[in-house]
C-alpha cells in the first residue's frame, strides 16, 4: 500500500491508495495535526483502522510548510516528490527545479485519467494554476494567477472603501454588476472563469482533443460557474493524490 501525502499552503490531505484502488482519504488544516495521536511511523496514520497503518511506501508533496510533526517522517520509506523523480510523464520545463512538485503530480493524475489525450490541467488553490500535457505526455509548462481568495482580499486590502466579499453560494455571478458586491463578484469569479476558457480555447486551438480536468479547494465552486458547460471537462478533486500514487509505483524499490 502506498501512502501519499499533499501538504498544500492551506490545508494537508492524504490517501492510501492499494495498488489503484483508494482505501483512505483525510483533510485538514495543519494546526490540526497536532490534536493526532501519536503514531510509531507517521501521526496520519492515527486516523486509520490499525490493519492499515503501515504502508509500503509514503510520497510526500510539499508545496506549504512541513509541520514538524511530519519531519520524522521513516526515511527509508518516503519519497519527497520533486522534478529530479522517476515520473510516467516527461517535463518540458525551462527550470523544472522551481517547478512546483503539485503540478507534477497533477499533470501525473491527469496522464492517468486521459491515457494519453493532450489535457488542460486546473487546479484552484491558494493560486489557481493552469497546465497543459500533451499527446506524447509531455509535460509544457503554464500559467500561475492568484486564487479566487487571494482575488478578494486584495481588492479589500489595497482599496479604502471596497468590503471584504463574502461569498454567498449563488451561482453564477452576474457578468454585469448591478451594485458594487456584484461588480466584485464579476471581477473576481467571473474574470478569473473568463481567463480559463482563453487558456482552454487556446489550447484547444493547438489540438482539438485536448480535455480539461479541474480540481483543488475551489474546484466545485468554479465548476458551478461554468466550466461544467465546457464539452469534454471533468472535475477531479482526488487528481493530486492519484498523481502521487501513479509516480510512488515508478520510485519503488
Amino acid at each position: 500500500m502506498n501512502l501519499a501525502i499533499d501538504i498544500g499552503n492551506t490545508r494537508i490531505k492524504w490517501a492510501l491508495f492499494q495498488d489503484d484502488t483508494l482505501r483512505g482519504l483525510h483533510s485538514m488544516s495543519a494546526d490540526e495535526i497536532t490534536s493526532l495521536e501519536p503514531s510509531p511511523l507517521c501521526p496520519l496514520l492515527a486516523v486509520l483502522p490499525p490493519e492499515l497503518q503501515n504502508p509500503d511506501h509514503i510520497i510526500l508533496c510539499a508545496t506549504g510548510q512541513i509541520p514538524w510533526q511530519l519531519l520524522k517522517l521513516s526515511e527509508n520509506k518516503v519519497h519527497r516528490l520533486s522534478a529530479s523523480s522517476q515520473l510516467p510523464i516527461r517535463l518540458d520545463y525551462l527550470t523544472p527545479e522551481t517547478l512546483g512538485p503539485d503540478r507534477i503530480a497533477a499533470a501525473c493524475g491527469a496522464q492517468k485519467l486521459f491515457c494519453g489525450s493532450p489535457c488542460v490541467i486546473i487546479d484552484a488553490g491558494t493560486c489557481i494554476t493552469v497546465d497543459y500535457l500533451d499527446s506524447t505526455a509531455t509535460y509544457r509548462g503554464g500559467a500561475i494567477m492568484p486564487g479566487l481568495a487571494m482575488k478578494i482580499r486584495a481588492l479589500h486590502t489595497f482599496t479604502a472603501k471596497l468590503p471584504l466579499l463574502q461569498n454567498d453560494d449563488t451561482y453564477p455571478h452576474p457578468t454585469t454588476g448591478r451594485n458594487t458586491q456584484q461588480s466584485m463578484g464579476a471581477g473576481v469569479y467571473v474574470a478569473t472563469l473568463f481567463a480559463l476558457q482563453g487558456f482552454i480555447g487556446h489550447y484547444r486551438s493547438l489540438d482539438p482533443s485536448t480535455k480539461v480536468v479541474v480540481t483543488g479547494g475551489d474546484a466545485s465552486l468554479l465548476w458551478q460557474e461554468g466550466l461544467k458547460n465546457i464539452p469534454d471537462s471533468i472535475i477531479e478533486p482526488h487528481l493530486l493524490l492519484m498523481g502521487l500514487n501513479e509516480i510512488m509505483k515508478q520510485n519503488e524499490e
